[in-house]
């Protein structure tokens, strides 16, 4: 009976675990793979402004499309780190052309998981280059257990959560905006 009990608690405690390596919490919300990428990040308190400014950009159906995408998605505090007034301007009307090359220079047309990142930068000599769906270059390195990825303007973003599973492809969080050449 000891070991009954001992074994349904272990296995309550894989299944837990299990469960929460499938749908990790962003933004003080479980993230579910069933779901796609602007489902989930809508969900997430730490992407308001992103969500905001996919919707401003018109970039919604794209990032419910079937994908698959990799989308390197920049917190709340990643905007407000950006000069003052940055955001307010990119989200008017007259500049939607600028903030949607912005936000696509955040997408990879492909499912690139971090294993997928790592082995890429591997066998690349430590760092990998890759073009995004906005037409941008983005380096991507391996720092110790972290993946960085450096835009185009020098920027050095860290992926602060990795592997967020989507129906659609993955969403890595990171840390800054990623700018493209100006």
């Amino acid at each position: 009976m000891r070991k009954t009990l001992i074994a349904s608690l272990l296995l309550g405690l894989v299944s837990t675990a299990a469960l929460a390596a499938m749908n990790p919490m962003v933004g003080g919300s479980e993230m579910f793979p069933a779901k796609n990428i602007v489902e989930n990040a809508m969900n997430s308190k730490d992407h308001t402004t992103l969500v905001a400014a996919v919707v401003a950009a018109g970039l919604v159906d794209t990032l419910k499309s079937a994908g698959p995408f990799t989308v390197f998605a920049p917190t709340n505090e990643a905007f407000a780190a950006l000069p003052a007034g940055t955001v307010e301007n990119l989200l008017k009307p007259e500049n939607k052309a600028m903030l949607t090359k912005i936000l696509t220079c955040h997408v990879i047309g492909a499912k690139a998981m971090a294993a997928d990142v790592m082995s890429m930068v591997k066998a690349d000599g430590g760092m990998h280059k890759v073009k995004t769906v906005g037409g941008c270059e983005l380096t991507l390195k391996v720092d110790g257990d972290k993946v960085t990825v450096t835009d185009e303007a020098g920027g050095v973003a860290i992926v602060t959560i990795a592997d967020v599973a989507q129906s659609n492809g993955v969403i890595h969080v990171i840390d800054k905006v990623l700018l493209p050449k100006m």
